[in-house]
């Protein structure tokens, strides 16, 4: 693991090297309170938990995380780097998961920044923590397969802008997967089966289950699978792409 370490470390350092990941945090942080705040109707709701800071997260990012995802194979391709990143001591594989946990660190990290909105609720009442808890992990995990999906679709192409509404079009279908809007459309061309495993697609669906504390291991699973299904896809891309 050594070389994916490495090159881990490299691509975190790299985000800091311009203003662009600090803009990425100070928008997140602005957003996430001002839609807590005013949108949510926090303290108009008189009860002492983050779920109005939670509820957003899903539209939150689904605009922020493909703008993180959209350089992280669109860039080395338009510049050629991808060669070179590819003759490293590196495998594809572990170029793959390097740039990707990169990136997943980062957002980790604006999430993390967020702990003040923890705090402000433990000083106005006495919630429950460990909903809160799990509450993050689902936003966590959700992120994460927010930017698997990204990284792959950026893979294909050399075009940052083309990688974004590529990836904002795709996950904001994994979103619509679980509404009835949605699912009455396939009810009427579709046998109930497959409706079903439609609906249980719905990033929405798992994120909504962990956010209120039931840390059901499907849901875990759903996003880890998800991960790992984009992420293979994503060396797939790479591979079929190297030699354009």
């Amino acid at each position: 693991m050594n070389p994916t370490l490495t090159l881990l470390l490299r691509e975190l350092r790299s985000y800091f090297a311009t203003p662009v990941a600090y803009v990425f945090i100070v928008i997140f942080l602005l957003l996430s309170g001002a839609f807590t705040f005013y949108l949510g109707g926090f303290y108009e709701r008189g009860q002492a938990d983050l779920e109005p800071f939670f509820h957003f997260h899903p539209w939150l990012y689904l605009f922020l995380v493909p703008a993180v995802a959209m350089r992280l194979w669109a860039d080395e391709r338009k510049s050629g780097t991808i060669e070179l990143l590819l003759t490293l001591p590196v495998t594809m594989w572990q170029a793959v998961l390097a740039k990707f946990l990169a990136a997943w660190c980062f957002i980790a990290l604006a999430l993390m920044l967020t702990f003040p909105m923890w705090l402000t609720v433990n000083y106005l009442g006495d919630p429950d923590n460990g909903v809160i808890v799990a509450a993050y992990l689902g936003s966590l995990l959700m992120a994460g397969a927010f930017l698997a999906i990204g990284a792959c679709l950026s893979a294909a192409t050399r075009s940052q802008a083309v990688a974004f509404i590529l990836s904002v079009v795709v996950c904001f279908a994994f979103l619509l997967a679980g509404f009835p809007m949605v699912l009455d459309v396939f009810r009427a061309l579709a046998p109930q089966g497959l409706v079903d495993a439609i609906a249980g697609l719905s990033f929405l669906t798992h994120f909504e289950a962990l956010s209120k504390g039931v840390v059901a291991l499907r849901d875990v699973l759903y996003f880890l699978l998800t991960i790992a299904f984009w992420l293979y896809a994503n060396a797939v891309v790479i591979d079929l792409k190297k030699a354009d």
